[in-house]
């Protein structure tokens, strides 16, 4: 006869499940209010080097390892920063400032990463954490990168940049080992088995799902993200400009973030447009009080929405600071053939967070722990507040009795 089970107190708590009401209890654990270092003010009477359009520097990019015990960020100081998830604290900073720093990716080591450059070149870095040494170079794009992924999988890498192409990599070779050449700038996601890649086209509203194993062919289904809601705000409807795609656990659904006010779900099976997320403002812009450019453009937009590791919920960041979180438990069921005249689902936030001051341009959940992070002027860890609600305290009691 087994043993009757007993919980000792060494064992690990049993794993959070996140709900709608434990996503409306994230409260600010930690602020790290000097994450970026802002430039000295100038002299009086000098003239400022920084545009005051841009206004304060801005972590740029942020991204978790694989087992959710560290977050690494890049910031427009050209530093990384590497975090402890479980203690909350810096652990070191490192600096770039010959090449600039952007788009910070793990690979599945913790003590290695890849990032993009802002100065010199176009090149993809690899670098060790470890002893702060560059490990390889990757060169061959000629525009900025800014769309950088690692492979969920393997040592595999792709990259979108605005030059137009799309370049697949693997981090024992230097040597870029496939190529796509496209019409205008794209964005790139693998699906969770590493077997599929979407690569999202702009200015064609176009996302395109390659097979790994046969980049080289043609894609084998192509989406085309169509909004008829457009069409009632203005005419011509404004163009969608897409800055991130992310594919659900389940790779049944593909989030695109856009840098306008809203981003949206895709089935990722059959191209229907399912889910609208509305609620937030845009980071097509840097700051409120600038108006937005005639011709739709990426701004700072990109790293600032994502879906939680069960794919249950969207979180996104806004021009406002806040931080809007959208349940997508219950996204609508669509039959063939696709029907681009047919309006999304619009969704409006489950709970609206309120975030940083300035722009909340990064935010990323733990792809291990009831923890997120979200970043602009300041860094801030984020955890379930578990402190009882008194109403939701009394009702448990009553039902005792």
């Amino acid at each position: 006869m087994p043993p009757p089970a007993t919980t000792s107190s060494n064992e690990p708590p049993p794993p959070l499940s996140l709900t709608p009401a434990l996503m409306s209890k994230l409260k600010p654990a930690r602020i790290f209010k000097t994450a970026v270092e802002q430039p000295t003010p100038p002299s009086p009477g000098s003239a400022s080097p920084r545009s005051n359009q841009l206004g304060p520097r801005q972590i740029s990019g942020v991204c978790f390892d694989d087992r959710g015990d560290q977050v690494i960020t890049a910031a427009e100081d050209e530093t990384f920063r590497l975090y402890n998830c479980k203690t909350g604290k810096q652990v070191k900073i490192l600096y770039s400032k010959k090449y600039g720093v952007d788009l910070p990716r793990f690979t599945h080591k913790n003590t290695a990463i890849l990032h993009a450059s802002t100065k010199e070149d176009d090149t993809i870095r690899y670098h060790s954490l470890h002893d702060n040494k560059y490990l390889q170079y990757f060169k061959g794009h000629k525009g900025r990168v800014v769309s950088l992924e690692m492979s969920p999988v393997d040592d595999g890498f792709m990259s979108g940049s605005f030059d137009k192409t799309v370049r697949l990599w693997d981090l024992r070779s230097p040597n870029c080992r496939g190529l796509l050449n496209l019409p205008a700038s794209p964005v790139v996601a693998y699906d969770a088995s590493g077997l599929v890649f979407a690569v999202g086209v702009n200015q064609y509203s176009r996302i395109l799902l390659y097979d790994q194993a046969n980049f080289d062919k043609e894609p084998f289904m192509t989406i085309i993200l169509e909004d008829p809601t457009l069409s009632l705000v203005s005419y011509p409807p404004r163009a969608i400009y897409m800055t991130s795609l992310a594919f659900s656990t389940n790779g049944k659904y593909l989030l695109v973030g856009c840098s306008g006010d809203a981003h949206y779900i895709m089935d990722a099976y059959d191209g229907h447009l399912l889910a609208k997320l509305e609620g937030h403002i845009g980071l097509e812009r840097r700051k409120m009080d600038i108006p937005p450019s005639i011709e739709p453009s990426r701004g700072c937009s990109g790293e600032e929405v994502s879906w939680t590791p069960d794919s249950k919920f969207v979180v996104s960041g806004s021009l406002d600071g806040r931080i809007c979180v959208w349940d997508a438990q219950n996204l609508p069921v669509k039959e063939k053939p696709v029907d681009l005249k047919a309006a999304p689902l619009c969704l409006k936030p489950l709970t609206v967070l309120e975030g940083h001051p300035g722009p909340s341009r990064c935010v990323k959940f733990n792809p291990r722990f009831a923890m997120m992070c979200s970043a602009g002027a300041e860094l801030a860890f984020w955890l379930p507040d578990q402190s009882g609600d008194p109403e939701e305290i009394a009702k448990e009691l009553l039902k005792k009795k």
